[in-house]
């Protein structure tokens, strides 16, 4: 399986998070502050906090389960496991 997830800056703190996986394709559209950055995964950049918060997703439900517009926190909500594995991960 291919998969490729891309992030894009959409604005303030809105960014387009593009899911390419076998050939289908998935946006998603996710706000994300400063402040989360700190919170999740302080050190890193806003771009690798997403790109590694949709692999935790993508390894735990299939992009097409993943909401098309959130706010970051929202993930701790359905896997309160997010916050300590999400920073192993980065």
């Amino acid at each position: 399986m291919r998969r490729t997830i891309t992030v894009a800056h959409a604005g303030a703190s809105t960014y387009r998070v593009t899911v390419q996986e076998d050939g289908e394709r998935t946006e998603h559209e996710v706000t994300i502050t400063p402040e989360h950055v700190q919170r999740y995964a302080p050190g890193t950049t806003t771009k690798r906090l997403l790109e590694t918060s949709f692999e935790f997703l993508l390894d735990r439900e299939p992009k097409e389960a993943i909401l098309t517009q959130f706010e970051l926190p929202v993930i701790e909500r359905y896997f309160p496991d997010y916050p300590r594995k999400i920073r192993e991960m980065v």
